[in-house]
């Protein structure tokens, strides 16, 4: 079959695969772009899942001014080396993230942050709903975990949509990343600061 360079550029770009990677989803899918995106996506989570057990010690502390200097945040991305810290593809992912976080109402990097006190709150309060207090308990404690889970994961970084690519969430728009430059990446930590929020 025969695949153009622009499939593979235009594949490329929205996948941040290497051009070779491109080609072979592209020829193992006929072409059809949707599948290939896929089939890159199952390849590199499988890659990527294998380093994010790694040690990340290097990385930067980037920050983002939104328009009109009235939002802003400061991120700490972490990778394994220095090599990778300075490449653009880092430093856009950096930037981009505290772009995410601006445009988010989030305080966590994910759900293993959030405090137990509001797990328990929330678990509380959907305890208390009237569609759940006649159910079987079973049934019960599987609906109250799965709402809860769905609330507090709106607080979290890595459980947003990507503003970058809205039909994943953040933390695939990671793994694609960890897959790109071949090292584990992980958020240290972030902050936002809002003009006159602590007045």
């Amino acid at each position: 079959m025969n695949i153009s360079s622009e499939q593979i550029k235009t594949l490329r770009e929205k996948t941040g695969a290497g051009m070779l990677n491109c080609k072979t989803a592209l020829i193992e899918t006929k072409g059809d772009f949707d599948k290939a995106v896929e089939f890159l996506r199952q390849k590199g989570l499988a890659s990527a899942e294998k380093k994010l057990s790694r040690t990340t010690k290097q990385g930067i502390i980037t920050s983002y001014i939104h328009t009109g200097a009235k939002i802003g945040v400061l991120i700490e991305l972490n990778c394994e080396t220095d090599f990778v810290a300075r490449r653009i593809e880092f430093q856009t992912l950096a930037k981009n993230l505290a772009m995410q976080i601006v445009a988010s109402n989030v305080s966590f990097i994910s759900l293993k942050d959030i405090p137990q006190e509001m797990w328990d709150s929330e678990i509380r309060i959907e305890s208390e709903r009237e569609d759940v207090k006649t159910k079987p308990e079973k049934i019960r404690e599987s609906i109250i975990k799965g709402r809860v889970e769905k609330t507090l994961k709106t607080y979290t970084l890595l459980n947003q949509s990507c503003i970058r690519d809205p039909e994943i969430i953040v933390e695939e728009y990671i793994k694609n990343h960890v897959s790109l430059l071949g090292e584990n990446i992980q958020i240290g930590r972030f902050t936002k600061f809002v003009i006159g929020e602590n007045n």
